[in-house]
């Protein structure tokens, strides 16, 4: 776990935030670590993630995500399924434009319909790769997604709606109750392990979610993780997206990585389209349809809504039922149209 590179890595990203923190640049705990491992990498330096930590500083989201979820988020769940029933239209939309821009862009049919899916980055890449696709190519274009959403999206908040991102994403560690903490340590772990030991797609988010809601709908937990823990998940989800360019080739980024990057500009437009129906409509303020239709990751996400001060059940919600259609949905509707690798295409 504490290997030389790894350390180094950890180091280089927790360089990245100080830097970004002392030239008061936006968010220094995401930007700062993801910049700086993401030059690295692109240079060439032997850069390495850090496994199981990394995955456990997602749950941190999780408690967050789940600590939000009260009485009154849940009496307001029928006002949001006008918005949550275009997410299996968003997901069509994506694919019928995706598909085609990736087979035109020279990727074979497996590889460009799991490239095309707005699902989460390792549950893409595995079926596509279990399909027969291009794993590397799966796993470039995801996390290409994933870094232009993540530093287009306060550029548009705080151009194009105004919003401030500097919303109070925790109260400081020493001003919460032991108990309460305490009930977080807890529900993190039980959420995490046992999410994965029943299968759960993004156990480490969605585990502690679930065991944090309860908590918080007993009356258990009354507030979110501290702005330290939170800042600490910023810090590694930055680090992780960082990491995922270590070893592109010059052939990759001319091909695969700019393929990615062309086709989250075309994903842009088509939620921004969503997102200008919806807030036309008044089915939602404009921030909660921007962020609930942007096709970021669900960690990255959650962070966002968190810092921008945005209804945080409301953007979780859609995310969550995004990721559901396309895991549930992606492999069953590949089957049926006979999506799958051969030897000469």
């Amino acid at each position: 776990m504490f290997a030389p590179r790894r350390i180094a890595t950890l180091g280089l990203a927790l360089g990245g935030a100080l830097v970004f923190y002392l030239l008061h640049l936006p968010l220094p705990f995401l930007f700062g670590p993801m910049a700086a491992c993401l030059i690295a990498a692109l240079s060439g330096a032997r850069l390495q993630g850090l496994g199981q930590v990394s995955v456990g500083a997602r749950t941190i989201l999780g408690v967050a995500v789940g600590a939000s979820i009260t009485p009154e988020v849940l009496a307001r769940v029928p006002q949001m399924l006008g918005t949550v029933a275009l997410i299996p239209l968003y997901v069509v939309l994506i694919g019928l434009i995706g598909v085609p821009f990736f087979r035109r862009m020279g990727f074979d049919r497996v590889t460009s319909w799991y490239a095309a899916m707005p699902g989460g980055l390792q549950d893409m890449v595995i079926f596509g790769t279990e399909a027969g696709g291009d794993g590397r190519a799966l796993s470039l274009i995801h996390a290409t997604r994933v870094l232009v959403i993540i530093s287009l999206a306060p550029i548009i908040l705080t151009g194009l709606y105004g919003v401030e991102l500097t919303g109070a994403i925790g109260a400081p560690l020493r001003s919460l109750p032991l108990q309460e903490l305490a009930l977080m340590v807890v529900a993190a772990i039980v959420g995490w392990k046992g999410g994965e030991r029943l299968g759960l797609f993004g156990a480490s988010i969605l585990g502690p979610m679930i065991v944090t809601a309860a908590l918080s709908l007993a009356g258990l937990i009354h507030s979110r993780p501290p702005a330290e823990a939170i800042l600490t998940a910023q810090l590694f989800i930055g680090l992780g997206i960082g990491v995922h360019y270590v070893g592109v080739t010059l052939g990759e980024l001319r091909r695969v990585v700019i393929s990615g990057v062309a086709f989250v500009l075309i994903l842009a437009a088509l939620a921004a389209a969503f997102t200008e129906v919806i807030t036309l409509t008044g089915l939602a303020h404009p921030v909660e349809a921007f962020l609930a239709f942007a096709p970021g990751g669900q960690a990255e996400m959650t962070v966002l809504a968190l810092i921008a001060g945005a209804d945080l059940g409301f953007v979780v919600l859609h995310h969550l039922t995004r990721i559901v259609v396309v895991i549930l949905g992606a492999p069953i509707a590949a089957r049926l149209m006979r999506v799958r690798s051969k030897p000469a295409d």
